[in-house]
Order: C-alpha cells, then structure tokens, then sequence
C-alpha cells in the first residue's frame, strides 16, 4: 500500500469535490439546517399548556389553587366555567389539555386540617405530553399549603445533569450523534456510486490503485469534510443554541473524530452493495437515518424497547455516541466511563472497512 498514491487520489477526489456546488451545499448548510431545525422545533417541554378550572368552592383557598397553577409559565387559563360538561367539550376539541375540578367543601375541609381532594384531568391524547402536564399539575398541588394538614412522608427529589428538565439540552447533543450519520455516509455513497455511473471509475480500475488503497483514498477527504461538520453542528450548539457543556469539549471533539470515520466508513460500504445513486440515497436512508431517529435513543430510552429492538439498537454505531455525547455534554463523563462506547466505535470502523474493502475486491476481479 502506498501512502503517495492514496494522497494523490485524495487530492483529486477533493477537488472534484470542490468543483460539485451541489456537494459544498448539502456538506455545508444542510447539517446546520437539521441542527437548528430539530434543536429549536422539537421540544418536550411544555409551556402554556391551555387550562380550564372549575372552582366550585369560591373560596379564599380554591382561588389561592387556581392562581398557583396559572403564576406559573406552565398553564394559561382558558376559561372557568361553573359546568363541567363544558370541560368535557373543551377537551374533547383540544381547545383544552387539562381541568382543574376544585369540589365544593375545599376550603372548609383544609381549614379543618382534613384531606382536601381535587381533580386534574389531563387529555392523553398526546401521551408524552400528558406526562409532563400531570406531572406538573401534581407537583404545584403537592406545594400547595395544606393547613394543618401534613403529609407521613415529605419526598425530597432531586435531578441531576439537567435539573431544569429542558428537553433542549439533550435533544442536542443526541442531534450531534443523528446528523453526522445522515450526511457523511450519504456524500460518501453518493460519490461512488456517480462515478459508477458515468464511467469514470473504470479508469481508476484500470490503474496501479490496490483495493485497499482506493478505499482510503475515498475515506481521506470525506473524512474532513465529516470533521468540518462536526466542528459546526458543535459551533451551532453551544454557541448558538446555548446547550451547557458539563465536560471536556477536546474529548467530545476527539471521540467525534472516531465517529465520522465510522459514519463515512459505512457510505463507502453502500457504495460497494449499490450501482446508481438513487438506490444508494436510498439504502443509505434505510440504513442510517432511520434508524438514528428511531433506535439510537435519541428520541425514545432504549430500555423501554422490547428486547428484540434492544438488541437491534446495540447494532447501530449511533447508539454509542449518543451516550458518548449526552455522557460528557451533560454528565461530565470522561473517557474512564466511556470508552466500551469508544471500543464498539472502533471495532465497528474496522469491520466495515474491511467489509469494503473485500466486496470491491470481488467487483473488481
């Protein structure tokens, strides 16, 4: 293998690269795009989520309730009617997502040191955000005074790594791990699979390339082009949307580095299985970013899966720097608590490559 003869075929495949506005565009802009996009739109928190209560009791207290739930950013009021029919049909057009049902007797129960039941109804339509909302609506009616009445146990809860519970903050560093599996593979497969098309990969057939030599002559420049978009989609993140950083950024962007050699590692594996470039868009798709939103625990816990897709998630490399990512972005994690992440990376790099390399072999022959 001869590193001048990967270094001159790197060279021509940049500026080839370089001559494809199309290329510049999508290695540029479209990870920058994909971050701000989901990093701002797709959000778990809930704001102003509409409320109707129903005060039933018109006391100092059940007036006291309603204001602590509408003092907070969490709940605005719709209305207050006296019928709770009128409630029903408010959730039931969405024009509502939770009832405050305050009985007649509230004040009066309290006053006497006595349980004091009231009813928050939360439509579950959306489930993820009925759990927030009811975790909120319980939350300020547990800090609710409660006269002399004292609860037997009085929970002290703590959350640590976010403790404001913005999905924001790990959302993002997820994002890091989601954007650089769509686009890398996807240049990288795209390129070869062009060249297949109009020929021009004959010539390099032709020529005193090894197979293992032509591949790292394809890794080499979209491996800087996937080490330009990892330094961007980190620039977007904490500088622009502001994500706190609990770690070590050299050893994000030092692991990051591994990950994009994988990333690119499996568009060139595409590029081996496929000759045009639609069907290479479209097994990349299939292989990547599909499975990065769906099974990396970006979105959704892995343990929450049925085993089977368990199993499948621990397949996807993306997986790994989720919880390389979220593990020094918000836990402060060092490479002491990460590195069977970093392990699976680089074993994984090096078993794909050498799939590559052997089904180019074949093609060649």
């Amino acid at each position: 293998m001869s590193l001048k003869r990967i270094l001159a075929f790197s060279r021509k495949e940049a500026l080839e690269i370089l001559r494809d506005p199309i290329t510049v565009w999508i290695a540029v802009f479209m990870p920058l795009l994909m971050l701000f996009l989901f990093g701002v739109a797709l959000s778990f928190d809930v704001e102003d989520a509409p409320l109707i209560v129903i005060d039933h009791d018109k006391s100092a207290a059940s007036r006291a309730l309603a204001d602590q739930f509408l003092n907070t950013p969490y709940f605005r009021l719709v209305s207050a009617p006296d019928d709770e029919r009128v409630a029903e049909h408010a959730l039931m057009n969405g024009r509502a997502r939770a009832v405050l049902s305050i009985p007649s007797g509230f004040g009066a129960r309290l006053a006497r040191g006595q349980g004091a039941p009231v009813e928050f109804l939360v439509d579950g339509t959306y489930a993820s955000t009925a759990a927030v909302v009811s975790a909120y609506g319980r939350a300020i009616i547990y800090a609710f005074p409660r006269g002399t009445l004292e609860l037997p146990v009085q929970p002290e809860v703590r959350v640590w790594y976010n403790p404001q519970l913005r999905s924001r903050d790990f959302i993002v560093p997820g994002l890091f791990a989601v954007i650089l599996m769509a686009f890398p593979p996807l240049l990288t497969a795209l390129a070869v699979t062009r060249e297949k098309e109009l020929g021009t990969i004959a010539q390099i057939y032709a020529s005193p390339l090894t197979k293992t030599e032509f591949v790292f002559g394809k890794l080499i420049p979209y491996v800087l082009i996937a080490a330009l978009q990892l330094a961007m989609v980190l620039a977007g993140g904490f500088l622009v949307l502001k994500t706190p950083m609990h770690g070590s950024l050299a050893l994000l962007t030092g692991l990051g580095l591994i990950y994009v050699v994988t990333t690119v590692s499996v568009g060139l594996l595409v590029s081996t299985l496929v000759r045009t470039q639609v069907a290479a868009m479209l097994v990349t798709l299939i292989i990547t970013l599909m499975p990065s939103f769906l099974f990396s625990g970006f979105v959704y816990p892995i343990f929450t899966m049925p085993d089977f897709f368990q199993g499948y998630s621990a397949r996807i490399p993306t997986m790994y720097f989720v919880n390389i990512s979220r593990g020094i972005v918000m836990r402060g994690a060092g490479l002491a608590e990460l590195w069977p992440n970093v392990a699976v990376l680089v074993g994984y790099t090096v078993v794909v490559l050498a799939v590559a390399i052997l089904l180019l072999k074949k093609r060649i022959a």
